[in-house]
């Protein structure tokens, strides 16, 4: 018996294990796999090939079985309750994509959007693709304020692995020299229409506020690398949210895990739930983790080295809390009872729309997956930008389109056929993206009273926004609306949609970094303060927000962990 223990435990020991597919995860098996260990990476969804598991990719809106793609009401209430709060997400489209929140459910003391969706690749599928750097303003503001905890990194830490994950998964952009959205590593950037070109114009002539186009994922001139991956160019179909067979846009499906399972080194296993890390008190570190098989209801053990946590901030909080030992009884690694705090996300829902007069003989080509950006003016140092009522910023995300055919007509028959057989007005509209800021008692905790589908326990939220968001969103919407009178738009609306944090899809900040123990979980390097062989390069890490889109920084992060680990490895530290 002791042999076939033995055996079967160094059939499930490997160099590395990742937990989670996404973002972060596809990184770093990308990075370990090409630096030589044996990794596993354990996915607690289905397994979703590129290409061949994109059923929808293809599907033309005439074959949809329902209008616009849209379920039915009584399937969304039953099924989609949360997922639905995006408002534009889940469609027949899209529905294989995101959990179904009856069998995935979770505790609101107040309202909190858990925007999920559990197979290979994660929401790497489905994300927005914004795609830009953290800058000295960002990593230095928690300091120089005195809020929440320094982080233990700089710009210049995070610089050269900024450069090396732009190069890899192609970030199409416009470099505009702004030291609070640093520039990067481009590749051609999209068009701005006739409409954005005329904005940019007054609004940076009026106002002095920058215009730029979205720095996305998307390819617009493929690298011998990315086009050696099976990438191409972006074809203007603005259907990313059903998976790209073209691999235009970045994904862990198309990238990173194609590029790990080249080197022979790589193992996924999906349908495989991490439900604790294993803590080995005599070698004081974690000497593995304990799956249960989603299929078989099986309990598992995989052991390695090194471990990397990597299945979203709330995901792998829940698993560290989850994680219960003579050693660590309140949650892994949480002597500092800061797991699962200092939960951020970007707060939106604030901006405006207008209609723009004249243009009539102008339209654009294709449908762009992207937009304008209009980085951060607000609070840079200077004397000029300062806000009295509210510290840190926001930016804006959005663009001009002529509406279509499905904008509302009156009439029947051929006069309204006639009607919506040429483009509407065009109309233009931004909304704001906000930093939030670290509040301790914004926080996930373990809730063993209500379980899953799988009898585990979930998690109870208690997270909301504060009176330096609620100041920050009267000037969001205000500064929106001064923009879009600057460039002559008329009918202009602005205001507060409401938000529920959330809603960004940015979750942050559950095991952040810091350089002191007692109030952080990791260190400068992701690992855990109480355990170092294992790494957290996902959300959780963030010790603050800022306002741009972040999982550029997290990908930067995880590269950088990983060469770290490696070395440490190699050393035999680890």
């Amino acid at each position: 018996m002791a042999n076939l223990n033995n055996r079967a435990r160094a059939e499930n020991t490997y160099d590395a294990i990742v937990v989670g597919s996404g973002i972060t995860g596809g990184y770093a098996a990308k990075e370990l796999t090409e630096k030589g260990l044996k990794v596993l990476v354990l996915e607690r969804g289905r397994m979703v090939r590129h290409i061949e598991d994109y059923p929808t990719a293809q599907t033309n809106p005439w074959e949809a079985k329902y209008p616009k793609g849209k379920l039915p009401k009584a399937e969304m209430d039953a099924h989609y309750k949360v997922q639905q709060r995006t408002g534009y997400a889940v469609t027949e489209f899209s529905q294989h994509f995101f959990v179904k929140d009856d069998e995935n459910p979770y505790t609101e003391t107040q309202s909190f959007d858990w925007i999920r969706g559990h197979h290979v690749g994660g929401r790497s599928i489905t994300w927005g693709r914004q795609t830009y750097r953290h800058s000295d303003l960002d990593f230095e503001a928690n300091a120089k304020q005195g809020i929440g905890v320094d982080w233990p990194i700089r710009y210049a830490d995070l610089a050269p692995w900024y450069d090396r994950v732009e190069r890899f998964i192609g970030v199409s952009g416009q470099a505009e020299g702004l030291s609070q959205l640093p520039d990067g590593v481009f590749q051609p950037p999209m068009e701005m229409n006739c409409v954005e070109k005329a904005f940019k114009s007054s609004v940076e002539g009026k106002l002095g506020r920058r215009i730029t186009i979205g720095r996305c994922a998307h390819l617009t001139a493929p690298t011998e690398e990315q086009l050696a991956l099976g990438r191409g160019k972006c074809q203007s179909r603005n259907l990313c949210v059903r998976g790209c067979p073209f691999g235009a846009y970045f994904s862990s499906n198309a990238a990173t895990l194609v590029a790990a399972e080249r080197t022979g080194n790589l193992k996924i296993r999906a349908n495989s739930i991490v439900t604790e890390l294993i803590f080995d008190p005599k070698a004081n570190n974690a000497s593995g983790v304990r799956v249960l098989d989603e299929q078989t209801g099986e309990t598992m053990e995989f052991h390695a080295a090194v471990i990397f946590l990597c299945a979203s901030a709330l995901s792998t909080a829940w698993i560290l809390l989850n994680s219960k030992s003579r050693r660590f009884p309140n949650g892994f690694g949480n002597e500092s009872d800061q797991v699962g705090r200092n939960v951020m996300d970007h707060h939106l829902g604030v901006g405006a729309i207008g209609e723009v007069p004249g243009y009539e003989d102008m339209y654009y080509s294709g449908r762009r997956p992207n937009g304008i950006y209009i980085p951060r003016f607000r609070n840079l140092g200077d004397a000029a930008s300062a806000r009295k009522d509210f510290v840190r910023g926001y930016g804006y995300q959005g663009g001009a389109g002529r509406q279509g055919w499905d904008r509302p007509v009156g009439g029947v028959g051929a006069d309204r056929k006639a009607a919506l057989s040429q483009p509407g007005p065009w109309m233009f509209r931004i909304g704001g993206f906000g930093e939030i800021l670290p509040y301790a008692d914004n926080r996930v905790t373990l809730n063993t009273s209500v379980k899953d589908k799988y009898g585990l326990p979930t998690l109870t939220f208690d997270v909301s926004i504060r009176e330096n968001e609620k100041a920050m969103r009267k000037d969001m919407a205000a500064a929106a609306a001064e923009m879009l009178e600057a460039a002559g738009f008329k009918k202009i609306i602005a205001g507060d949609q409401g938000y529920s944090p959330g809603l960004g899809i940015h979750e942050m900040g559950t095991a952040r970094m810091g350089r002191d123990p007692k109030t952080s979980v990791l260190n400068a390097h992701n690992q855990m303060h109480e355990c170092r062989n294992v790494y957290i390069t996902d959300g959780a890490a963030m010790t603050s927000a800022a306002c741009v889109n972040p999982s550029l920084t997290y990908m930067a992060l995880t590269a950088r962990a990983a060469a770290h680990a490696v070395d440490a490895k190699t050393r035999g530290e680890l």
